[in-house]
């Protein structure tokens, strides 16, 4: 009997919808989540014209934010998610709820060469971890830990810690988001609102006045040349990019590669390699020849998750007992 299971990945801007029947993913349809008041809402909606949508067995949803007791709160978003409501609600036999970036980290085995553009050498050590981070509408962390039974996922809040300064420059700049936010973190820069978060620092500090500005208006400003701020708050954003992704291969001895996802950096991946991203990500003293030899894959592939959220699934499937669903 065919099993059909709802897969989504929400974040704080989007949440993407898609059926699994079986092995076989049907279409991933996209849903602004301001356009829809709680998960519940989105949900219905997408499976109001979803054929069968109403004899879905199982669901599995990746989230961006922390989960606690089969909840979560969403990090940017006003959406709650339980296990047990959506139970109820929609009658699913099995609702399992894991982190977004979780659910992109188990893709990472999944990924072809061609899926990314690569920064740095090419190989790195068979078997070791691999680590994601993504910057988009916040700024996620996990690590893949190779195994049996298609290893494990370390699921981390690292978006989380603080900040730190490579240059007087960005210390002056940190100095200026402390005041505004009191404590300022990697997600505070490295995001669609941490860039425009440069963009406005950099012009209060160079008394440059520059018009309101969206993340997308911000990146192509700089990449066609035509604000200064903006190529400024762009070439920040590399540098800090590539110290906290050295930072992250050290934290989790990511000596198989980093891979960079979300939804800011494929958009620049080219324009990337020809900044200081790569020189930073190094610039760690004594421990530059061991982030020498880490690859850096930007991950250009838009479904990630989906891959991911069918490799969990496959995982659930592949247990005696079908466990893995809470």
């Amino acid at each position: 009997m065919t099993k059909r299971i709802l897969l989504a990945d929400i974040g704080g801007t989007h949440a993407r919808f898609a059926v699994l029947s079986d092995d076989a993913l049907g279409p991933v349809r996209s849903l602004d989540v301001a356009a829809h008041p709680q998960i519940d809402d989105a949900v219905r909606h997408f499976l109001a014209d979803e054929p069968n949508g109403s004899s879905l067995d199982e669901a599995i949803l990746a989230v961006a934010g922390p989960i606690e007791d089969g909840r979560s709160a969403l990090t940017n978003s006003l959406w709650v998610a339980e296990v047990g409501a959506l139970r109820r609600e929609f009658g699913f036999g099995a609702v399992r709820l894991v982190n977004d970036h979780e659910a992109a980290a188990w893709s990472l085995p999944h990924l072809a060469p061609s899926d990314t553009l690569l920064i740095g050498p090419e190989a790195g050590v068979h078997g070791a971890s691999t680590a994601l981070l993504g910057p988009g509408t916040g700024l996620g962390m996990a690590c893949c830990v190779p195994g049996p039974a298609g290893g494990s996922v370390v699921v981390s809040e690292g978006g989380h810690m603080s900040l730190a300064a490579t240059t007087d420059r960005e210390a002056a700049l940190i100095r200026l988001l402390r005041a505004q936010f009191g404590h300022v973190s990697a997600e505070r820069v490295l995001s669609g609102p941490g860039l425009i978060n440069l963009y406005q620092a950099i012009a209060s500090i160079d008394q440059a006045k520059v018009p309101s500005r969206t993340p997308i208006e911000v990146t192509r400003a700089a990449l066609d040349e035509t604000c200064t701020t903006c190529r400024k708050a762009l070439e920040t954003f590399a540098s800090f990019l590539g110290s906290v992704a050295g930072d992250v291969a050290l934290l989790f001895g990511a000596r198989g590669g980093v891979f960079i996802g979300g939804g800011v950096v494929p958009h620049i991946a080219r324009w990337l390699t020809a900044t200081n991203f790569r020189e930073r990500f190094e610039a760690k003293g004594r421990l530059q020849p061991y982030l020498a030899t880490i690859p850096v894959r930007i991950v250009l592939r838009r479904d990630t998750a989906f891959l991911g959220l069918m490799a969990l699934a496959r995982n659930a499937a592949a247990k005696p007992d079908g466990s893995g669903h809470g």
